[in-house]
């Protein structure tokens, strides 16, 4: 009964919304697909092919609702070197083996390290591909004539203006259907979807790749496979979370992983190259009504329709109204907040989300802005704990023996600030070292504990531990070596 719920809740719950949105969604593929596609330096219909496959199957496999995957530039610019090196058969055989590399990933759970992505990172990362899709739109705002700018201004003020009026339909489906219509009305000479590149008119088939199957071949393919499952991951797993947020729901971030490995399958299996989540296609998604799986496959069903069955009419559509409506998506999916949050958040928070994005914007790399992010978040963390801690000392009544307690995290960041609270110099007969309220967590925390504890020794000091937790105590009877034989040669070693 629970399933035959879940089924209604994400297949029928919002028929009406999930429609529209897909047809919308349906419509802003077909250049970015086109224009993906000569990035990687293939065919137009091998991003068009692989949008409908990843965005029909993703609909079913994926673990996000109402999330669009299908053909990106992330994806593409990996794509560049193999194709241009050895063709599209090793393309395809290459997005076969990120299918397969994104369903170990799935199965061995590491959608789960999403956890460690600071939400710090993802706001850089949202602002990134905001500044990064507007970008993409300025080839086609220059060097035009005014009629451009006054279409897409048009659009644009349908888009914001129009929910005054009706919320029926989607603004950005009114703005296509309004300014393709104005165009061809007025006659205007401006730039059309049928002015990227030739639309398929027919429909994909099945066949596999045309590489000799041995070890060179998997030599050749493996490096990009390896970082296009991982370009893909990252980007799907952002996009998941930024789609939770929107819309104040969970996802499975493992069954995403496995889904986008069959979908990328498919997608090789019927000519298209590898693709993985867009953040811009699914704002577009959320914003105009979508939230079930309905709206995905809508968005692909719609898009192989339009492609091979309404061709003609497709190619009429002004580039001028796509332009706004992704306009719109660059302003909505910019966190404006996070230009008053570098005033009040901590200064750690606001280098980390300026970070990833001035290295995501620049690099036109995810994965680099990302990872520059995680490891700030990191090394900032490592900071910020490593400085809580206490080390504090009193002396018997005759001054022959010091207890030490040692309070909060002993690791590879507070190490040294643990060993200078000790005075090795001071005489005594014997140092008793209290850890009741400290935790150990690696070999640098145990290194240090062998070093306290060999100097005394040195000094002639007898030390004795006490009081450390479970973890802390196996930890220092597997690695340290104070209580080992020839424990200062071990230690110099």
């Amino acid at each position: 009964m629970i399933s035959v719920q879940r089924i209604r809740q994400q297949w029928f719950s919002n028929i009406r919304g999930d429609v529209l949105a897909g047809t919308v969604v349906a419509l802003a593929l077909i250049p970015e697909a086109i224009a993906f596609s000569i990035i990687a330096g293939v065919d137009p219909k091998v991003g068009l092919y692989a949008s409908f496959c990843i965005a029909v199957v993703i609909a079913f496999a994926g673990g996000r609702p109402g999330m669009i995957s299908a053909a990106t530039g992330a994806m593409a610019l990996v794509m560049v070197t193999l194709v241009k090196d050895h063709g599209l058969q090793y393309l395809l055989a290459a997005t076969l083996l990120t299918g397969v590399l994104q369903i170990g990933a799935g199965a061995l759970r590491l959608g789960s390290l999403m956890r460690f992505v600071s939400r710090s990172v993802v706001t850089g990362f949202v602002n990134a591909l905001a500044i990064l899709i507007f970008m993409a739109q300025l080839p086609e705002l220059t060097n035009v004539g005014w009629q451009v700018y006054a279409m897409v201004a048009a659009g644009l003020g349908i888009i914001y203006l129009l929910p005054y009026l009706t919320k029926a339909v989607p603004s950005p489906l009114v703005t296509i259907v309004v300014l393709t219509g104005v165009s061809l009305w007025l006659g205007l000479d401006i730039r059309t979807v049928g002015d990227m590149g030739e639309l398929p008119d027919s429909l994909p088939i099945f066949l596999l790749p045309d590489v000799p199957l041995n070890w060179d071949t998997l030599r050749i393919v493996f490096p990009f496979s390896a970082t296009l499952a991982v370009v893909g991951l990252l980007e799907s797993m952002m996009t998941a979370q930024i789609v939770d947020d929107l819309t104040d729901t969970d996802s499975n971030k493992s069954r995403e992983c496995v889904g986008q490995g069959v979908a990328n399958i498919a997608s090789g299996l019927l000519g298209g190259m590898a693709g993985c989540a867009m953040i811009g296609q699914s704002v577009i998604n959320v914003k105009s009504g979508g939230r079930g799986r309905l709206s995905t496959l809508v968005a692909g069903v719609f898009l192989l329709i339009l492609v091979v069955f309404l061709g003609d009419w497709v190619r009429q559509i002004p580039m001028a109204a796509l332009v706004a409506v992704m306009i719109m998506v660059s302003i909505g999916t910019f966190s404006w907040s996070s230009l008053g949050n570098l005033r009040t958040h901590p200064k750690s928070s606001s280098v980390v989300m300026l970070a990833t994005t001035l290295v995501t914007v620049f690099t036109h790399d995810l994965a680099q802005g990302v990872l520059v992010g995680v490891l700030l978040s990191g090394f900032f963390f490592a900071h910020k704990v490593g400085r809580i801690l206490w080390v504090g000392s009193e002396a018997s009544a005759d001054g022959r023996v010091r207890t030490y307690r040692v309070v909060g995290q002993v690791f590879f960041a507070s190490a040294d600030a643990f060993l200078a609270h000790f005075d090795f110099k001071e005489v005594l007969d014997k140092v008793v070292i209290d850890m009741s309220h400290a935790h150990f967590w690696d070999i640098t925390a145990v290194s240090a504990v062998d070093k306290v504890v060999l100097k005394f020794r040195r000094e002639g000091t007898e030390v004795e531990l006490l009081g450390m937790n479970k973890a802390s105590a196996t930890m220092l009877d597997r690695f340290a070596v104070h209580d080992k034989p020839d424990a200062v040669e071990q230690m110099m070693h």
